[in-house]
């Protein structure tokens, strides 16, 4: 590496990862360095699509190297991504997915698969590539909520495959039974299902996974929680005491199972059920907060005619709070799972 190089990775070693508390060197996120006259071009490798943070990275790296190193007066930053890798999934699952996110509630009603819908659709629309599971089995939704309703999964070399919507691929009992017949199974069904969605489903490479789980602490959940590496859950709850309560109970589940809680997602926030009781569930519990969607009943309406709030109407108060939520949970991520990594496995090319 030419002496001006090492001059110029040596100022972007000063500048620290807002997320992660480390500098972008050591964390292996600088590559692809060249000069070329006064310009220092290379690549930042964010640790997510969804990352909302390139103009503080933009900023933070012209201050460390513009009128710090002599000959630069430029810099030409690329931009790239690549989610870290929970590596315990390939122990577990020969699956080629980086994270699986559970999406839980401590009781039914509080808006789980709405969150768990827009979550999806809003990484995906950041560029990164997601997969959702409809873990209710007995109350399947998330073929509806995505415009899926009428759904029939192909079977190819005897695995089935996803439907995709809304740039996610989908999997949900939902596709398989007829929607005026009951589902009704005993607990270790239960768990075969659930299973068989990771296993006998052709999902490709992913980088997120995310479970939607029935509402509760019971057989499904707990059944996720012991078959498959967690990187992490997201307990949802509406404001008002009586859904916070339940929502303790949830989270003290994953606590548990030791499960990392990914965060709080306070959701219908408004007149009508109030304000502010997930926030402080999660400042009581020391867990984050990852946002705060408000009551709108456009948010309905999106998901009964399939049209998450989150793509349809992006610059509506409902949309915005989801997409900053997406970005908060993907920055979570993230950080836990480096939290038992070294550096993000890439190579530094200069």
């Amino acid at each position: 590496m030419s002496d001006l190089k090492t001059q110029v990775m040596a100022a972007l070693s000063t500048v620290i990862e807002p997320e992660l508390h480390r500098d972008i060197v050591s964390l292996n996120m600088v590559r692809d360095l060249e000069i070329v006259g006064d310009t220092a071009t290379f690549t930042i490798v964010l640790t997510t699509p969804a990352c909302p943070l390139k103009n503080v990275f933009l900023s933070r790296c012209n201050d460390a190297v513009i009128g710090k190193v002599s000959g630069i007066s430029r810099l030409d930053i690329k931009w790239d991504a690549q989610v870290p890798t929970d590596r315990r999934i390939g122990g577990n699952l020969d699956v080629p997915m980086r994270s699986i996110i559970a999406v839980a509630s401590g009781k039914g009603g509080v808006g789980k698969s709405t969150v768990a819908t827009n979550l999806s659709v809003a990484l995906a629309d950041a560029g990164a590539r997601v997969g959702l599971i409809d873990a209710d089995i007995l109350n399947p939704n998330i073929p509806m909520m995505m415009g899926l309703g009428n759904g029939r999964p192909r079977v190819v070399n005897n695995k089935m495959l996803p439907i995709e919507a809304y740039g996610v691929k989908v999997m949900s009992t939902g596709f398989l039974i007829e929607a005026d017949k009951p589902m009704i199974m005993r607990g270790p069904m239960l768990h075969s299902a659930i299973r068989q969605f990771f296993t006998d489903v052709n999902w490709g490479n992913l980088d997120y996974m995310v479970v939607d789980l029935p509402p509760g602490t019971g057989d499904a959940p707990l059944s996720l929680a012991q078959s498959f590496p967690l990187t992490g859950a997201i307990v949802v709850t509406q404001p008002q005491d009586v859904a916070v309560s339940d929502a303790l109970r949830g989270a003290a589940m994953f606590e548990q199972l030791n499960v990392p809680l990914l965060g709080i997602v306070e959701n219908m926030a408004g007149d009508f059920f109030g304000t502010g009781g997930g926030e402080r569930l999660a400042n009581d519990r020391k867990i984050p907060f990852l946002g705060r969607i408000p009551l709108d009943a456009e948010v309905r309406k999106g998901g009964d005619y399939g049209r998450p709030v989150a793509i349809v109407q992006p610059d509506s108060a409902a949309g915005k709070a989801f997409t900053q939520m997406a970005q908060t949970v993907a920055a979570r991520i993230s950080v836990v799972m480096l939290q038992t990594a070294d550096v993000i496995p890439l190579n530094i090319i200069g």
